[in-house]
């Protein structure tokens, strides 16, 4: 297999704006002449389609990517329940293999130039009895990018994700602050303090409800 550069993108929670932020790498990669397809290995919370379990995470990256890419190995982990992945699994009688995971990712990078993998939840959510979705960027070997979810508590959430990030020693090409609370207080006060206290650049500063123009204002040689 060639070797295809890309990111993993992980968070600091659900719900942070992985997806947004992930979507707008593409086109912006795209727009620079990339072939991008994209990879949600695991993914909790879908709907019952004609056509199985889709997520709407999962179809978000498909569609940003610009191609008919295969569902399946897109997402190839989807479950109805809005639930902790390795609990959703177990519910269906299935056990998350992250060899599986790694063999489909090879199939989605083997015509790509770049490779974007949306994770779920933060990095320490179970997959199975076993690992982590730590493990699953360990075993992917992409520059991971964590997007902090800025709101109360999240200098603690923050500092505890770099956590596995420096005990497994994983790639981590930065951060990126998404302010998904129009009311939270000191904002300046809190990046800064996240600034200090994490080794890795901060790519970008998105103010609430500015996804879309995330990469306005960045120079191309940050992606």
């Amino acid at each position: 297999m060639k070797s295809t550069k890309g990111y993993f993108i992980t968070g600091t929670d659900t719900g942070v704006g992985k997806t947004g932020f992930s979507c707008q790498l593409i086109k912006k990669l795209r727009g620079e002449g990339h072939r991008v397809h994209a990879m949600k290995p695991v993914a909790s919370g879908a709907v019952a389609t004609k056509d199985g379990l889709r997520n709407q995470d999962a179809l978000d990256l498909i569609e940003a990517c610009g191609e008919p890419l295969a569902y399946e190995l897109v997402n190839p982990n989807v479950f109805a329940a809005p639930i902790a992945p390795h609990i959703a699994a177990m519910e269906a009688g299935i056990t998350i293999s992250l060899s599986e995971i790694q063999g489909q990712y090879r199939q989605l990078a083997n015509d790509a130039d770049r490779m974007i993998v949306e994770g779920v939840g933060g990095l320490l959510v179970p997959l199975n009895e076993e690992q982590t979705l730590a493990d699953l960027a360990r075993v992917l070997r992409l520059p991971l990018i964590l997007v902090v979810g800025m709101r109360l508590g999240c200098l603690n959430h923050a500092l505890l994700s770099m956590e596995p990030i420096e005990r497994l020693g994983l790639p981590f090409a930065g951060w990126v602050a998404n302010f998904i609370d129009p009311d939270f207080s000191h904002p300046e006060q809190n990046l800064h303090s996240l600034q200090k206290r994490i080794p890795a650049p901060l790519l970008a500063s998105i103010a609430h409800g500015k996804m879309d123009e995330v990469f306005l204002e960045l120079t191309c040689n940050k992606f």
